[in-house]
């Protein structure tokens, strides 16, 4: 692809996401349903975390289906992009100033910098540096990340212990799909009372991906997802500050952490997840223990995964969409809008209701700022949320013109948008679902044009190139720790 036309594609707003429910007859966001609380001595309930582990422990690659490898793959590129794009973010340099004193062995590298950290500081900030942009994979039934704690923790580890490919990358699924199911059988009692679940549920995925390549016994299995339960990180009152990316970065640490100890035979209660006192009754009212044990080999959540084009908060991706469409069709100019009314669901303005953001951080949980870039750049990606664009004065005068009423009736997915414009007309446009959802999923060439995006300025081009194809082809390769080597300066 020439550099203008994949200029255009990113310009015109090719590269769009949205919420969407994942599978017909699961809840939506913001249903929030009445507690659903399982007695611990269920049979739904019984065995769950020594059933999760068996499933983990005997899992083979052979195993997954065509789909399930092929996702896998591209879960690992946009991870290997958002990365690489992040990682030179004063967040980043602040991690590092902090932690490279008390760092010990320097094993494993940091993605698109110099520095090397000990395997366990590095899980941590590739996966802070990940997360950073809020531009990493959606699975979008929790609003769970996975990649940022599963690949930040394997691509560590795998700097310190050998890992073909074709195992990594079924850790990856493996840990993906433990987080994704443990997410699904809290969800969204357990979001909603202020987790984030990216965090909370991620260092399961961590530590099953992990354990998986180091070989652990079902017992040994069992133990590390005690542990990892033991340390549930993140409230989503960070988000809009360093501290949101923080908690999938310490879920990855915090998984790594806990495979190893389990090695080692360091032992945790066989009934951490379910039991009366353990993770689940302990930090939701809803538990559906059916959720994690139910298809396991047959039904594979992490084939749901979704990656995001916009470097925002997920339920923001509608607005944006429906923005560009109309923006585009109209040839409408920033000074030409009168108002812009959105109906959306609650969980949007809970979650993205910053009026008047001060930083790009916060402009990511802006619907108003993020409705506004959409107009006047006709793109939402990184550059969108600087904190000059977050300050501009002409996106702030469209911002002020932006109204989100609240609907019940609309879904996290959708949006209801009217822009009245100053000569009279009236522009109406309603997103079911926005190109990026599950529905209507990225291509390959879309993902790589994000990719290109992110680390070019990051990484010397033949560099880039190679990096691309050792993504691509990670089931090809001998050691996996070529990925991080490549994504690195």
């Amino acid at each position: 692809m020439s550099e203008l036309n994949r200029r255009q594609l990113l310009k015109m707003g090719a590269l769009v996401a949205a919420m969407a429910p994942a599978m017909s007859g699961t809840a939506n966001a913001g249903d929030a349903p009445a507690a659903t609380m399982t007695p611990p001595d269920s049979p739904a309930a019984k065995g769950a975390t020594h059933k999760l582990a068996h499933y983990i422990v005997n899992a083979r690659y052979e195993d997954l289906p065509l789909n399930v490898r092929k996702e896998g793959v591209r879960t690992l590129f946009n991870w290997v992009g958002v990365a690489v794009g992040g990682s030179g973010h004063e967040t980043i340099q602040c991690a590092i100033k902090a932690l490279n004193p008390f760092s010990g062995p320097r094993q494993a590298s940091l993605l698109g910098r110099r520095e090397h950290f000990d395997i366990m500081n590095a899980a941590f900030i590739n996966g802070v540096s990940s997360h950073i942009f809020d531009y990493d994979d959606t699975h979008l039934k929790t609003i769970i990340h996975p990649a940022g704690p599963v690949v930040s923790a394997l691509i560590a580890l795998s700097q310190h212990q050998a890992i073909t490919g074709k195992d990594f990358l079924n850790a990856l699924v493996l840990g993906v799909e433990t987080e994704c199911r443990i997410g699904n059988m809290v969800w969204p009692n357990h979001y909603d009372v202020g987790w984030h679940i990216t965090g909370t549920a991620g260092v399961f995925g961590a530590a099953a991906a992990v354990g998986k390549v180091l070989g652990l016994s079902e017992q040994q299995m069992v133990w590390a997802l005690g542990l990892a339960a033991s340390q549930p990180v993140g409230l989503r009152e960070s988000f809009g500050s360093m501290n949101k990316s923080f908690n999938p970065g310490r879920a990855a640490s915090n998984g790594l952490f806990s495979a190893l100890l389990a090695q080692q035979n360091f032992t945790s209660s066989d009934g951490m997840i379910e039991a009366k006192r353990g993770w689940a009754n302990t930090i939701s009212t809803k538990q559906d223990y059916s959720q994690i044990t139910e298809g396991l080999g047959t039904h594979y959540e992490s084939a749901l995964n979704t990656y995001k084009p916009f470097a925002c908060g997920i339920v923001i991706h509608p607005a944006i969409d429906a923005a560009i469409q109309l923006r585009n069709q109209y040839h409408l100019k920033p000074d030409q809008i009168a108002s812009i009314q959105l109906k959306v669901n609650p969980l949007v303005i809970e979650l993205t209701g910053k009026k008047t953001p001060q930083i790009g951080l916060e402009g990511k949980f802006s619907i108003y700022h993020s409705v506004a870039v959409a107009i006047v750049d006709g793109a939402a990606g990184e550059k969108q949320y600087s904190n000059s664009k977050v300050q501009n004065a002409q996106i702030i005068a469209v911002r002020d013109k932006v109204t989100a009423i609240i609907d019940d009736n609309m879904k996290p997915e959708q949006v209801d948008m009217t822009i009245v414009t100053t000569d009279g007309r009236t522009l109406h446009i309603f997103i079911e679902h926005a190109i990026g959802s599950v529905e209507k999923p990225m291509t390959d060439a879309q993902l790589e044009v994000k990719f290109i995006d992110l680390v070019e300025d990051i990484l010397p081009s033949a560099q880039v190139q190679k990096l691309i194809k050792l993504c691509w082809n990670i089931e090809q390769l001998s050691s996996a720790a070529l990925i991080p080597q490549t994504a690195s300066l």
